[in-house]
């Protein structure tokens, strides 16, 4: 009788920003019983996931985006073969449930709903929340936004808004999505919109790196594009 080893049986080991994390609820289980692959994810913003793999954190598998992604495979951490994009995601806006929406169909209408609002969420180190500091700059509100801004390092920013502490959250479409009790305005304008590349890759050093490259295989399915789509991202 064959003895497998520790690793062979060990769940594959993932880090994964908080953009995708409404899909991977999804997909991982799929991706579990197909395979019969357990896996363990740990969520984060793409910064704070940076920094705890330059402290030493291991895993197998990375989804980040792609600036992010390309930064770990020029230090050698990831394998460049094995990099994939999955998915994009753009910035939006949400209000509770039922509040009315503002407009913000151009540049202009943006920037009068923000100052109009009495309350702004965004997160400290979350890709939209660093993205949404740099643009109130931009139109030049910053000083106005900063004094009713609600602020936290990452996870839902929407769960606010949800629970009244907030009128409006500024995040990532697919993270506003997976919110209950609030209700999408739609993406920022064009002109000032910032697109995330979901991007996957496998360490260099992964324990499973076999497993691995099935999981980023199995993410890459069209089955999995619908889930992307269904869940406001759009597939690469």
């Amino acid at each position: 009788m064959a003895i497998q080893s520790p690793v062979a049986n060990a769940a594959i080991a993932v880090l994964c920003s908080n953009s995708s994390r409404a899909v991977m609820d999804e997909l991982i289980p799929q991706f579990e019983r197909a395979n019969g692959h357990k896996v363990a994810i740990k969520y984060d913003t793409a910064q704070l996931t940076l920094k705890r793999i330059a402290q030493g954190e291991a895993a197998d598998v990375v989804i980040l985006n792609a600036p992010a992604i390309d930064e770990l495979t020029q230090q050698g951490r990831v394998a460049s073969a094995s990099r994939r994009e999955l998915a994009r995601c753009s910035v939006g806006i949400a209000v509770r449930a039922g509040a009315a929406k503002p407009d913000i169909s151009s540049i202009w209408a943006l920037k009068r709903a923000l100052l109009a609002a009495k309350s702004i969420a965004y997160t400290e180190a979350g890709a939209s929340g660093i993205y949404f500091a740099g643009l109130i700059e931009q139109l030049e509100i910053a000083e106005q936004v900063r004094a009713k801004a609600h602020t936290r390092p990452g996870g839902l920013i929407g769960e606010l808004v949800a629970r009244g502490e907030a009128e409006i959250a500024v995040q990532q479409i697919p993270e506003l999505m997976a919110v209950k009790g609030i209700d999408l305005v739609g993406p920022l304008p064009r002109e000032v919109q910032s697109v995330s590349v979901i991007t996957a890759g496998v360490f260099a050093d992964a324990r499973r790196p076999q497993a691995a490259h099935a999981l980023i295989s199995f993410l890459s399915t069209p089955a999995a594009a619908r889930v992307y789509q269904a869940k406001g991202l759009d597939p690469a």
